[in-house]
């Protein structure tokens, strides 16, 4: 959208009341509706640039959280490089609840020093 120019509103409006037959000549009343126009006219590209700006900024979140959406939920590739999946073979967790004999701790701790 282009900005407004300061006097365009009142002269739009000037010439909406002249064809319905109210003519606005110089004098206070006018003065003041000119004065409204124009703050009228800054509201409306103050506010439109702020729209611009938040777009911009709404657009710039949005391609990344589809960017994070995108890699969360992406298939796994099959094959990794460096190794294949037979490779990477696990041995079984021991058990919560067992431990080890007194005898396997104590040679774990290897040769105490005097």
């Amino acid at each position: 959208m282009k900005p407004i120019q300061k006097d365009e509103l009142y002269e739009h409006l000037s010439q909406f009341l002249k064809a319905k037959g109210v003519e606005m000549k110089d004098g206070s009343y006018p003065k003041a509706v000119q004065k409204g126009c124009s703050i009228l006219a800054d509201a409306i590209n103050l506010s439109q640039k702020g729209i611009t700006q938040a777009k911009g900024q709404i657009d710039k979140n949005l391609d990344r959280m589809r960017q994070v959406i995108h890699e969360k939920t992406a298939p796994k590739s099959a094959a990794k490089p460096g190794g294949s999946p037979k490779s990477k073979v696990q041995s079984p967790k021991p058990k919560a609840g067992r431990s080890k004999p007194k005898a396997a701790q104590k040679q774990a701790k290897g040769p105490t020093e005097l």
